[in-house]
């Protein structure tokens, strides 16, 4: 089952034409990793397929259903955008914690504020804050925090701060999970903590979409590897396939990554 499908994809910036036509997608419990050199489109792709960005032309199917379709979209109302966001579980470079709030309260926010629009709020709102509370306590054991539970983002490492991020990113209980560069801020010591834990998603068959300068990773990783060029998709396949292709643009990157 395609969990994500993308289709007639096109993104401009002004006359710049960041996105030419991308087509792909992606089945329940596959790992894809995007790569590329820097202004190839890759993160641009990821805020479409998460919402964060609209494209001019394009269809974006999530587990089925239709997420975007710039054919017929409509101003969404805010309580339609988050149902629709929900869907999908983001994780920025930056990780983009809230300061003023614990790593427990970073974790449960979100879930929080969507439980006060479901209809048995009002009788099970007790019952129903102590389920989003063991939810988040048991990811945030998942990615190894559970010491840090009422630290705050300030006394955290980037790592830490990384996987309260992931931990976030799941409470929803997203059908796709992105990654954006998530490692691009950290040292080589905290870049293996996240990586430790996006391998263990990977073996829970969570289906994820990583934005990736770890060449490394993304060949051991990926059940699916996109290389992007000039915004278009200029290989696709899995990683075996792609990280033995002899194109010439992609070996000439991959010559460029291994000497950074």
């Amino acid at each position: 089952m395609n969990i994500l499908e993308v289709s007639g994809l096109h993104k401009t910036f002004g006359e710049h034409e960041v996105l030419k036509g991308i087509d792909f997608s992606l089945e329940k419990g596959q790992v894809l990793s995007i790569i590329g050199r820097s202004g190839g489109g890759k993160t641009t792709l990821l805020r479409c397929i998460t919402g964060l960005e609209k494209a001019e032309a394009g269809v974006i199917r999530v587990g089925g259903d239709v997420f975007f379709d710039a054919s017929i979209e409509k101003k969404l109302s805010a309580k339609e955008k988050r149902e629709r966001q929900r869907k999908v579980g983001m994780v920025f470079q930056s990780y983009n914690l809230f300061p003023q709030y614990t790593v427990l309260d970073n974790v449960t926010l979100a879930c929080r504020l969507a439980a006060k629009e479901r209809p048995d709020y009002g009788q099970r709102k007790k019952e129903i804050l102590e389920e989003i509370d063991a939810n988040a306590r048991q990811l945030i054991g998942k990615v190894g925090l559970t010491d840090k539970l009422s630290f705050y983002p300030c006394q955290l490492s980037g790592g830490q701060q990384q996987r309260v991020a992931i931990a976030r990113a799941l409470a929803t209980g997203p059908d796709l999970l992105c990654f954006d560069e998530p490692t691009s801020a950290l040292d080589p010591q905290l870049t293996k903590e996240v990586l430790r834990v996006i391998r263990a998603l990977a073996e829970d068959k969570m289906t994820m979409v990583v934005v990736t300068h770890e060449m490394k990773f993304a060949r051991e990783i990926s059940d699916q590897v996109i290389y992007m060029e000039n915004g278009q998709i200029s290989l696709i396949g899995s990683a075996e396939d792609v990280f033995s292709s002899s194109d010439p643009g992609f070996r000439a990157f991959l010559g460029d990554s291994e000497t950074n």
